[in-house]
Order: C-alpha cells, then structure tokens, then sequence
C-alpha cells in the first residue's frame, strides 16, 4: 500500500495488527511505533512513587462464567446485576458510576462476562492521518453500542509531578468522580447514571484535586491517538478489577452509538474553557477541529 505508514504500530503487542496510515503528508516511510514518538506498551507502567494499591478484599466463588447475580459477589457490588450483556461481543449496558469486574480472587475464568474490559483490542482498529488533528483512530469493523474499544494506557504519575511547561497533551486525570457526574452540565451521550450509596460518601469528601494521572506522552497504547469531539461516539468508563481503590481506576473507552466502519473514533476530552495556563501564566487556547454540529468552537 502506497501510504501505509507502518504495517502494525502495536509491534505484535495486541492480538489483532494496527496499521498507520498517510493520505494526507507525501508518502513517507516508517516501520515501528518509535518513529511515532512513543515506544508502545499494553500495561499500564507505575512511577517509583505511585504506591501501589491493595488487592481487592474479596472475590466471587463464581465457576466458569458467573451466570447467577442473585449470589455472586461482583454482581452486588454492581448494584445487583451484571453490567454487561453477551452480544457477539460483550457490551455494557449503560454507563455507570463504577463497573466492579471480576479480578484475581474470583474463581470464575476469562470467559467470564464480567472481565470484558480484560480481553484486551478485539476490533480491527487503523491509525490514519488527519487534515488539521494530526493522527486519529477509527475502525474497519462495524461497533455495537457498548463494545469496548480499548483501555488509555500509559505511566501512572502523581499529577503534582507534573511541569506546565511540558506537552501534556497526552495526560489523562484518573477521576472517576468527574467522569461519573460529567462536567458543567454537558449532556451525557446515554442516560444519565446515578451514584450508588457506598460512594456518596466519597463524592461528599471530595477534594478539588486529583492525585494521579496517566501519562502516554513517551509510552502508551492505540488511544493516545484517539481524538476530541464535542458530539463523540465514544464515553469514557472507570473501572476496578484488580483493587478497589478509584484514585487508581482503570480508563476504559467504550462504544456509545452504533459505529460504523471508517468512521473516526472520538471522545469528548472534557476541558473546561480558560482552564489551560501556560508557564508565562497565560491562558491557553486551543481551537477545535471536531467539525460537530454543536462543536463547542474551542478546545480548552
């Protein structure tokens, strides 16, 4: 292929290739994610001074796949039921405040419909070259709403760590808080979700500050290329298997329309207008490109 960048960016990291690709810059020729700036990874690395957090306190007894929420440990801890649905692939049923899957102390195996989100890329996913966002990330497959696209990966670091003078384009705040409740109000793509009881609390202590973030900036995965959109077809869902602890939340990006295939892949990055300053202690502006009907005009 003419304009094939590279043949797997994922370099055989990921069960399924994922090529680059350039229509837009004269035919260049790169072989390997490192010429894309990033060295890429498929787990999550931890800075020295990020503790790490406790395993979960407990596990279902479920055998096989857990079937049955009326006794296993997870389902109740989802509220009661299962949060996701066995159609062709597994698909969550709708957004919610946290997803408990299944983790190391449950007996059930990887088939389990409650470990979707560990099954790793399952779409056949393309890195493309846009016109004015630099690369983005769409899909050869047909998306059902619900499927899971793929986890933001990268190094987890204390945000306090981090320097306004340096290209934090690819940091995302681990704030499952944020992400349950949206932000200013914006209008969720599916229902809202509503916060169950064992985290009001949390939320009422809440502070202002978020103490971690994923860096991708150096190392990370396919949804380091994922792009901003004011109407997205991706939402953004936290979830914990292996602990408990939400400061350290696994990112998850699921489908939340029906996705055709070419079509790119976007989600909204959440940035509040002014809030972006520059070393100089100037605000920052970034224009938005989404092209949506109610594009808000600017990114940050």
């Amino acid at each position: 292929v003419e304009r094939l960048v590279s043949s797997d960016a994922a370099g055989g990291l990921e069960r399924v290739p994922i090529p680059v690709t350039n229509l837009v810059d004269p035919p260049i020729s790169i072989e390997g994610c490192g010429n894309l700036g990033f060295v890429y990874i498929n787990r999550m690395k931890f800075r020295k001074n990020v503790p790490a957090p406790n395993h979960a306190p407990m596990g279902c007894k479920c055998r096989g796949s857990c079937n049955d929420p009326k006794v296993c440990a997870c389902a109740k801890l989802n509220g009661g039921d299962f949060p996701y649905v066995h159609r062709n692939v597994g698909r969550l049923i709708e957004p919610k405040a946290v997803v408990f899957e299944c983790g190391p102390k449950c007996r059930c195996g990887p088939e389990c419909i409650n470990r979707t989100s560990q099954n790793g890329i399952i779409f056949r996913l393309e890195v493309f070259r846009t016109q004015k966002k630099g690369w983005g990330l769409r899909s050869w497959d047909h998306i059902p709403a619900g499927a899971p696209i793929c986890e933001y990966i990268g190094l987890v670091r204390k945000t306090s760590d981090l320097n306004s003078a340096d290209d934090n384009s690819y940091v995302f705040d681990i704030d499952c808080l944020q992400t349950m409740q949206g932000l200013d109000g914006r209008e969720s793509r599916l229902r809202d979700v509503e916060l169950p009881w064992y985290l009001e609390e949390i939320v009422k202590d809440r502070s202002d500050s978020v103490p971690f973030c994923i860096d991708a900036a150096e190392t990370g995965n396919i949804a380091r290329f994922i792009n901003h959109s004011c109407q997205p077809n991706l939402f953004v869902q936290c979830i914990l298997s292996n602990h408990h602890d939400m400061n350290l939340a696994r990112v998850m990006l699921f489908a939340a329309d029906n996705i055709p295939p070419l079509q790119e892949l976007t989600y909204d990055y959440c940035y509040t207008l002014d809030s972006v300053v520059g070393p100089d202690g100037n605000v920052r502006q970034m224009p938005c490109y989404c092209g949506a009907v109610e594009c808000r005009k600017r990114l940050y």
